[in-house]
């Protein structure tokens, strides 16, 4: 059984919504950092093999059944894992070594990808095994999703993080205008096999880069959360955080109607344009194209205009895209709509990741990434689902034009679920805390632990301590307390107590460790009311025992529930 320790300070990034605007960085400045680069570049072969590996599974489909529905599920099978595991992934990336899931993530859709060659190879795929395969590689993608991302926090400072995340939807949207065109060329020439096998070869760059990559992990201070605290603590620190909710709600409505392209693009080839497995990918590298035409405007529109219109004009954009694809029999056309719907696509889906990682502090970055991801990948997972079902009773056409109308309604949502601007506010542990030194025998799992803290306020200050301590409950309920409560003493008005619970003692450090430098404004304006030279508050630490047997305590509250009679 571990042993309180005192908390070190741990690695962290800082920024929520409010405050200063953050300073925009040139997107290739974190080029300059060894580790950057050679992870960025070994994604480029990657993202190739996976949108190699997208092209033959979505046209593979298209041949092995005439449903729209199934086809449309190609693409719901790769999202949904996104969807039902971020959240485990992401308490995993918070909680344990990153660079060692993401090596686990690499080589288990490695192997996947293998077997599904083998199986094409072999004759044996039907609709229902290529969606089950579809589904395990979208797994690793889920495991290794939260913790690649908030690794850019481990790689790069604060200040050029945005710049890292546009380059990596760059190194994405790159191979986006590529992959598709080299995976249909494949698919034309050799088959959905080979397609398939150029995907797992492609995994072996980046597996080998993050073996060389030996990152600076800070020691542990405490033993790493149980599975569900983890989820529960994340959840709660979302749950307190309104511009981390606006995000995902915005997310979600984005990924719903905006995956209709991606999800039906295989039948307005087949259909309405008469087109090949060829044609399929150079549709989809115009897509791809305009994506990377997004991830270069991304930082010059930051600029100029506010996080929210930059998201309406996404919003907006993509809708007028899909409405044209959704009338057009030509390709020029066609290709046209998909290189603005590309660079909307990255418009919005990087604003919305950079804002949640420059609104987390690092303990909890991995999680509010994976419930932003299965908001989004949610609504991507269920949109292609909808839009099958709709395209199979109503057509193509009126799915494309029903999808066109919900992103309209997406831009109208941000006079309600604004996604608000970067800012400058530290969330860097404030590392005031010092571990007490208990006088009785304390381990990690002694408790519950009750909290109360005294403050004795002068009358005339009554309404601000009062502002102060609503701040104050946000901030104790977001870090981990529960049943938090403000009490007055009755005999001296002027005495007030705080009180808190947490489950066990190490639940109670932890929860002083996630304490940021921007919390500090607030304890430091609650010392300044507290009447008294020395301007400290007093805090009890209590820790709770049974008094009576637990058999006596359970027939005490029993009979607390009888009816009155």
């Amino acid at each position: 059984m571990h042993r309180c320790r005192p908390p070190r300070k741990a690695l962290a990034l800082s920024d929520q919504p409010g405050g200063a605007p953050l300073p925009t960085a040139s997107i290739l400045t974190p080029f300059r950092i060894a580790t950057f680069r050679s992870l960025w570049t070994a994604t480029l072969m990657s993202n190739l093999g996976g949108l190699v590996q997208a092209v033959g599974a979505g046209w593979l489909m298209a041949t092995l059944t005439s449903s729209h529905g199934m086809v449309a599920l190609v693409q719901s099978s790769n999202t949904l894992p996104v969807m039902v595991f971020s959240l485990i992934a992401g308490a995993l990336a918070d909680n344990f070594n990153r660079r060692r899931i993401m090596i686990f993530a690499q080589g288990f859709m490695a192997l996947t990808s293998v077997a599904l060659a083998l199986c094409a190879w072999a004759g044996l795929l039907n609709p229902w095994l290529l969606l089950l395969f579809t589904f395990l590689i979208g797994c690793g993608t889920a495991l290794f999703n939260p913790s690649w991302q908030a690794s850019m926090g481990d790689i790069v400072p604060r200040a050029e993080l945005p710049s890292a995340v546009s380059l990596n939807s760059m190194s994405f949207n790159m191979m986006r205008s590529l992959g598709p065109a080299v995976g249909g060329m494949i698919v034309a020439i050799a088959g959905a096999a080979a397609a398939f096998l150029c995907n797992a070869l492609s995994y072996i760059p980046l597996i080998w880069a993050l073996l060389r990559w030996k990152p600076a992990y800070p020691a542990a201070a405490l033993p790493p959360e149980s599975l569900g605290s983890a989820l529960g603590a994340g959840l709660r620190y979302v749950l307190m955080s309104p511009a981390l909710l606006r995000v995902m709600g915005r997310g979600a409505v984005f990924g719903f109607a905006a995956t209709s392209v991606l999800a039906l693009l295989p039948l307005v080839v087949r259909d309405s344009l008469g087109g090949t497995a060829l044609t399929y990918g150079i549709t989809l590298g115009a897509f791809g194209l305009g994506a990377l035409g997004g991830a270069m405007m991304n930082g010059p529109l930051r600029a100029r205009l506010r996080n929210e219109w930059v998201v309406r004009i996404a919003f907006l954009g993509f809708a007028v895209a899909v409405a044209v694809l959704s009338a057009s029999t030509e390709i020029a056309l066609s290709m046209a709509a998909l290189l603005v719907a590309g660079a909307c696509w990255v418009l919005a889906l990087s604003l919305f990741n950079v804002t949640v990682q420059l609104a987390t502090p690092r303990w909890v970055v991995g999680r509010a990434l994976s419930f932003y991801q299965t908001a989004t990948f949610g609504g991507m997972a269920t949109g292609a689902w909808i839009w099958g079902l709709i395209a199979d009773r109503s057509g193509v056409t009126v799915a494309l034009a029903l999808a066109a109308a919900m992103l309209v309604l997406g831009a109208i949502l941000g006079l309600w679920l604004e996604v608000t601007d970067f800012s400058r506010l530290d969330l860097d542990p404030l590392d005031r805390f010092r571990a007490p030194l208990p006088r009785i025998d304390m381990v990690d799992r002694s408790g519950p632990i009750m909290v109360m803290i005294d403050y004795d306020i002068a009358a005339p200050d009554t309404d601000r301590f009062l502002a102060l301590m609503r701040a104050r409950r946000r901030i104790r309920l977001r870090d981990g307390a529960r049943q938090w409560a403000l009490l007055r003493d009755i005999e001296e008005p002027e005495r007030w107590t705080e009180s808190y619970h947490v489950p066990t003692w190490v639940d109670y450090l932890r929860h002083n460790q996630r304490r940021t430098k921007a919390d500090a404004e607030n304890a430091d304006q609650l010392r300044a009311l507290i009447r008294g030279p020395d301007k400290t508050p007093r805090v009890h630490r209590l820790i709770e025992r049974q008094t009576i047997p637990e058999t006596e305590d359970a027939v005490l509250r029993a009979s607390t529930d009888l009816p009155d009679v």
